[in-house]
C-alpha cells in the first residue's frame, strides 16, 4: 500500500483535455505535411518530432506558471500522459496508418476501367459498409474544389469512419493489454534500457524544470542543430544563400558506381541528419554497428549476385524474405526470454498460487487477457463480415502480434531512430509460403485494406509508444490506472479526427494525382498481380525466410556466447530498409566510441546533454519551418527523412 501512496497522479482530467486538443491540432499538421505535401514526416522516426515540440511548448508555459501559480502547474505525471496519448495519435494519423488507410477506402471504386477490369476482380470482395463507392462522393473527393461538409459527403463517410475508428480501438486496446502482461519482465527484470525515452523523460521531470535548460553543453548542441537548419531554412526562400545538403534526398553516391558488377548496389544515400547523428548516439554501439554493417553486406549480396548471374533469379536475394524470416525469429528470442514470467502470468490468470504481483499494473493481468481475447472476437467477426475465411484471419493476426511484439522488444531494448518493414507483412508472408490460389480471392481481396496497420512501415505503430510510457510512468512513480483508458481514447480520437481532417482538406484541394493516392496504387496493383496471376508458393522465398530465420539465431547465439561478438541480430533484421538513416548511425557509432575509448564513461555522461540539444536545437526549427509552410501554406526546408 505504501507504494500506491507515493505514486504521483497522472491522468488527470485536465492533462486529457488538453492532450485531446492537441491531438486535434497536431492531426492536421501531421496529414497536411505527410499525406498532402508528402514532406517533414515526424512519425516515420521512433521520436516523433511534432510531439516532442508540443511537449516543449507546454512546459515553456508551465515555467511561467510555476513562477505565478505554482499550484496550478502540470506535473511530470500529466506531462506523461500527454505524451503518450499524442505519440500514439500521432503515429496513427500519420504516413504509415490512417493516411493510407482514407484514399484506400476509394480507389478500387475509381480507378476501375474496362482496361484493368477492377470492378470484376476487386468489386465482389470489397465490402461496401467499409468503403466509400458513390460516384459523385468520389467526383469530388478527387477532383477537389468542394465541401465536406454537405449531407452527402458526410452520410457517405460517417459509417466507414466509425467502423474503422472503432478497429483502431481494438488495436490499441489489445496492443496495450499485451504490453502490460509483458511489462514488469522486460522493464523490472531483464531491466531494458529504453534509450527512446531518455529526451522526453528529461525534458519533462518536475514538470519541466529550468536547471535543464541551464545546462551549457546542452545550448551549445541545440545551437549548432538550429544554425543548420536557419542556413537550409532560408536557402529555401533565398537561393543565393548557400545551403548544406545533408538530408536524405540531397545526398547519392552511386554516381561513384557505374560499371559493372558494381553498379547492381544501386542507390547509395548518404544522409547526414544531425538528430539522427544524436539519437544514434544513445544506441549500444553493437547496435548501431550492426545496423550499418549489414546494410553494407546487403550492398555486397547485390554485387556478388550480379557476378555470378544470380539476379535473373525474380527476386533475388530475396531481401524481403530474409527480413520476413529475421522478424520472426526475433518474435521468438523474445518470447523465449519471457517464457519464465509468461508462466506466472498463466497461473495468475487462472487463479493458481505463485508470487507474482499485479496490484501495480494498469490493469491486472486477468482483464488483460480477457482483454486480447475480446479484441481478437472483434477482429475474426469485423474480418469474417468482409469474407475473409477464419483460418485466414487467424492467421493473419497472428503475424501481425509476432511482427509487433519483436518492433517493440528491439524498441525497448536498443531504441532505433527508425524501424521500416516495408513489404513485411502477414500478406506477404502467407503468400510466400501458401502461395495465392490455396488463399483464396476472399482472403486476398480485404489485405489492401489492413496494409494500412499490417504492411506500409510500422513506423507510427502504437505498440512501442505504449510500452515506452509505462517505463516512463514507472520511472516517475506514476499511478498508471487510467492509463489504458486514456491511450484506447488517443486511438479513437486520433483515427475519427484524421477521417474529419483528410476529408476537410482533400474535399478542397482534391486527392487525384497526390502523395496519398500514390502510396495506394501499390497494395490494389499487389492485388491486381495476384488475381490476375495466382501463385504457387515461393520455394526459394520460403528459403530465405528460413535462412533468415536460422541467420538470427545464430547471431543471437554468438552475441550470447562470446562477449566480444559485435553483430547483433536486430541490426541484421532493419538492414534493408535504412537507407534514410544508415550513414548518420556510422557517424555516432565513430562518435561514440571515440569518446568512450579516449573519455570513458564519466565523458559519455558529460556528452548526453550535447546530443540532446541537437535533438532539440533540429525538432524546434524544424518544427518552426513546418508550422510556417501550414500557416501560410508554402515549401519550406524539410529536414526529417520519410
Amino acid at each position: 500500500m505504501a507504494k500506491a501512496q507515493n505514486r504521483i497522479p497522472g491522468v488527470s482530467l485536465r492533462a486529457v483535455g488538453i492532450c485531446l486538443i492537441l491531438i486535434v491540432l497536431n492531426v492536421y499538421w501531421i496529414l497536411q505535411i505527410e499525406c498532402v505535401w508528402h514532406t517533414g514526416h515526424a512519425t516515420t522516426v521512433s521520436l516523433m518530432w511534432n510531439v516532442v515540440f508540443s511537449i516543449i511548448v507546454l512546459i515553456l508555459i508551465n515555467l511561467c506558471i510555476k513562477k505565478f501559480a505554482p499550484n496550478h502547474a502540470l506535473t511530470q505525471g500529466e506531462f506523461i500522459t500527454i505524451y503518450v496519448m499524442l505519440s500514439v495519435a500521432s503515429g496513427i494519423a500519420g504516413h504509415d496508418m490512417i493516411a493510407l488507410l482514407i484514399p484506400a477506402l476509394t480507389h478500387a471504386f475509381w480507378f476501375a476501367t474496362p482496361e484493368n477490369e477492377w470492378q470484376e476482380l476487386m468489386w465482389r470482395h470489397t465490402p461496401k459498409w467499409l468503403t466509400v463507392n458513390d460516384k459523385g462522393v468520389m467526383q469530388d473527393f478527387y477532383e477537389g474544389e468542394s465541401s465536406f461538409y454537405t449531407s452527402e459527403h458526410l452520410n457517405a463517410w460517417l459509417g466507414p469512419a466509425l467502423w474503422w475508428s472503432f478497429f483502431v480501438l481494438a488495436l490499441v486496446f489489445v496492443m496495450i493489454c499485451i504490453n502490460v502482461i509483458i511489462r514488469k519482465e522486460w522493464t523490472e527484470n531483464q531491466k531494458l534500457s529504453y534509450p527512446i525515452i531518455r529526451l522526453p523523460i528529461a525534458i519533462t521531470q518536475d514538470g519541466g524544470t529550468s536547471a535543464f535548460f541551464k545546462n551549457r553543453l546542452l545550448w551549445i548542441g541545440f545551437g549548432i542543430a538550429a544554425l543548420l537548419d536557419i542556413i537550409n531554412g532560408l536557402h529555401v526562400f533565398y537561393p543565393q544563400i548557400p545551403g548544406l545538403k545533408i538530408t536524405y534526398w540531397q545526398t547519392n553516391i552511386s554516381h561513384f558506381f557505374t560499371s559493372k558488377p558494381w553498379n547492381a548496389v544501386g542507390n547509395i544515400r548518404f544522409p547526414l541528419h544531425p538528430f539522427l547523428i544524436a539519437m544514434g548516439f544513445f544506441l549500444p554501439l553493437d547496435l548501431s554497428f550492426s545496423i550499418w554493417f549489414f546494410y553494407l553486406a546487403k550492398k555486397v549480396q547485390l554485387v556478388a549476385g550480379s557476378m555470378m548471374g544470380l539476379r535473373a533469379l525474380p527476386e533475388f536475394p530475396y531481401f524481403n524474405q530474409q527480413e520476413s524470416g529475421a522478424w520472426i525469429g526475433l518474435f521468438v528470442i523474445s518470447l523465449w526470454l519471457t517464457r519464465a514470467h509468461l508462466k506466472k502470468v498463466f497461473r495468475k490468470i487462472l487463479g493458481l498460487k505463485t508470487d507474482l504481483d499485479d496490484s501495480q499494473e494498469p490493469i491486472k493481468y486477468r482483464t488483460a487477457a480477457l482483454g486480447i481475447i475480446a479484441g481478437m472476437i472483434f477482429f475474426v467477426i469485423f474480418s469474417y463480415k468482409t469474407g475473409m475465411s477464419l483460418w485466414f484471419i487467424l492467421a493473419f493476426f497472428t503475424l501481425f502480434f509476432m511482427i509487433s511484439l519483436a518492433i517493440t522488444r528491439v524498441r525497448a531494448e536498443l531504441g532505433p531512430p527508425a524501424h521500416e518493414l516495408i513489404r513485411v507483412n502477414p500478406g506477404n508472408i502467407l503468400v510466400n509460403v501458401l502461395g495465392t490460389r490455396r488463399i483464396g480471392a476472399n482472403n486476398l481481396g480485404m489485405v489492401p485494406y489492413y496494409y494500412f496497420f499490417a504492411a506500409r512501415g510500422y513506423r507510427g505503430h502504437p505498440m512501442p509508444h505504449q510500452l515506452e510510457g509505462l517505463k516512463m510512468a514507472q520511472l516517475a512513480r506514476m499511478n498508471t490506472k487510467r492509463l489504458v483508458l486514456a491511450i484506447s481514447l488517443a486511438g479513437f480520437v486520433g483515427a475519427m479526427a484524421s477521417f474529419w481532417v483528410l476529408g476537410h482538406m482533400l474535399y478542397k484541394t482534391g486527392a487525384a494525382g497526390g502523395p496519398a493516392v500514390g502510396h495506394v496504387w501499390g497494395q490494389f496493383n499487389w492485388l491486381a498481380n495476384h488475381l490476375n496471376y495466382p501463385k504457387e508458393p515461393n520455394v526459394p522465398g520460403m528459403f530465405f525466410m528460413g535462412g533468415g530465420f536460422l541467420f538470427t539465431f545464430f547471431l543471437m547465439f554468438m552475441r550470447m556466447r562470446f562477449l566480444w561478438w559485435p553483430l547483433h541480430p536486430a541490426g541484421y533484421a532493419f538492414s534493408t530498409k535504412i537507407e534514410y538513416f544508415w550513414s548518420c548511425l556510422m557517424f555516432a557509432t565513430i562518435i561514440k566510441w571515440t569518446i568512450l575509448k579516449y573519455g570513458g564513461m564519466k565523458a559519455h555522461r558529460k556528452a548526453i546533454p550535447f546530443f540532446f540539444g541537437i535533438i532539440l536545437g533540429e525538432f524546434a526549427l524544424g518544427a518552426f519551418w513546418s508550422v510556417i509552410s501550414v500557416v501560410f501554406q508554402t515549401p519550406v526546408y524539410d529536414f526529417s527523412v520519410g
